[in-house]
Order: structure tokens, then sequence, then C-alpha cells
């Protein structure tokens, strides 16, 4: 990559007319394409045994882990309605992030339109949770309470929560791609390892960090309403 190009949206792979493929397309894909087939080739045979095989294990460990820290996040609630969507963004910005390992890989979450794509995705789990646990009424109201002036105030922030997201992902991983990329044109060898094997532990835990804020968000929608119920009554 370029150090003159700020994200992979820069680099064009194809281009017709006004249509183009850039790098931020392709590792995207490349990524999903990877989590597709993994997904399959590790639960194509599942085992009850109580020594599974490794990858079938790593992946029991991950999803006991992430059903554990919804759980307490969400206080105590039953973390199956919330893992499919939390795990997915975990396993996706994870691998996305750590195969900066590879060689001349650029992450898409190096690219603010994939990050804001991301916490658009959080942004529109909030209510869709909420209004499927309370329903739409219910869920609306905690916009104008305790007053309808409260209304623009609501909005703007959990319009200003979803940027914050975008941007903090954008940034941690842009900002270590590009540290890398100058020290390996400057010293070809050592700092580029070492911090290259310090990039793929931030990229974890912006993963983390991504994933927890998300179930954060979720839970405060949903404690916002059940705080209203009980003023109400």
């Amino acid at each position: 990559m370029d150090l003159t190009q700020i994200t992979p949206d820069e680099v064009v792979w194809w281009q017709w007319g006004p249509v183009d493929v850039n790098l931020t397309l392709v590792s995207t894909w490349a990524v999903m394409a990877l989590l597709i087939v993994g997904s399959w080739l590790i639960t194509r045979r599942l085992s009850t045994d109580t020594a599974p095989a490794r990858w079938q294990h790593l992946l029991e460990v991950v999803i006991d882990y992430l059903r554990e820290q919804i759980r307490d996040i969400s206080g105590g609630h039953d973390p199956a309605p919330y893992l499919p969507f939390v795990g997915t963004l975990f396993l996706f910005i994870a691998v996305t992030n750590l195969l900066m390992i590879i060689p001349g890989y650029v992450p898409s979450t190096a690219s603010l339109s994939t990050t804001t794509a991301l916490a658009l995705c959080v942004l529109v789990s909030v209510p869709v949770f909420a209004i499927t646990r309370q329903g739409v009424r219910d869920y609306l109201r905690h916009y104008v309470q305790p007053s309808p002036l409260m209304l623009p105030f609501t909005v703007v922030g959990e319009l200003s929560r979803t940027l914050a997201l975008a941007v903090r992902l954008f940034g941690n991983v842009m900002s270590g791609t590009k540290i890398v990329a100058v020290l390996l044109a400057v010293v070809p060898l050592i700092f580029p390892s070492i911090l290259g094997l310090l990039g793929l532990l931030t990229g974890f835990i912006q993963a983390y960090i991504f994933s927890v804020l998300t179930m954060v968000y979720i839970a405060s929608g949903m404690q916002a309403q059940r705080e209203l119920d009980t003023t109400v009554r």
C-alpha cells in the first residue's frame, strides 16, 4: 500500500465507468468468504466427545466467552438472541485485523466506509432488539421522556455514539497500518516485526471493544425502557 494513500478505498483494482472495485471491497469479501468457508469446515463434523477437534474446541471457547460477556453486560439476560449479531461483528473485525500478518494485506477496517457500515449496523440493531423485546410504542416513548424537549438530544446522542464507534475503529486500525508501513520503509526488519505483533494484539482488542460497546448500547436501550416502565408504575 502506497504511503500517500490514506485508506484502501483509494486503491482501485478494477474500474468500469462509474463502477470501481477498490481494495476495501476486495478485503471485505475475502474475509467474508474466509469466515463462511471456515465456519462450514469447522461445523460440518461437530462432535460431542470430550476431546473435540482443535478448531471446534477453539470455536466453542470463543462462543462460550462471548456468551458470558453478553450475559454480564445485559444484566443476566439470555445471550442467545444477541450472540449471532455480536459474535459476527467480533469475528469479522478480529479476523480482518489479524490478517494484517499477511504481507501486503490491508484490513478493510482501515477504511472509514467499512467502520461506518459496521457502526450503522449497530445503530439499527439497538432499536430492533429493544422493539422486539418491548414493542414499538414503549421503545419510542423513551425518546420524549421525561419531556418532549429531550427528543433532539436523544437522537443526537445515538448518532454521536455511532460516529464514535466508526471513527475509533477506523483511527486505530488505519494508524497502526500506516506506522508499520513507515517503519518497514525505514528499518525493514526488527521494528516492523515487533509493531506487527503489537498490531495483531491491537486489532484483537479493537474487535473486543467494538463488540462490547455494541452490547452496552443494546443493553442500555433496554435498561432505559425498564426504568421508564418503573417510573410510570
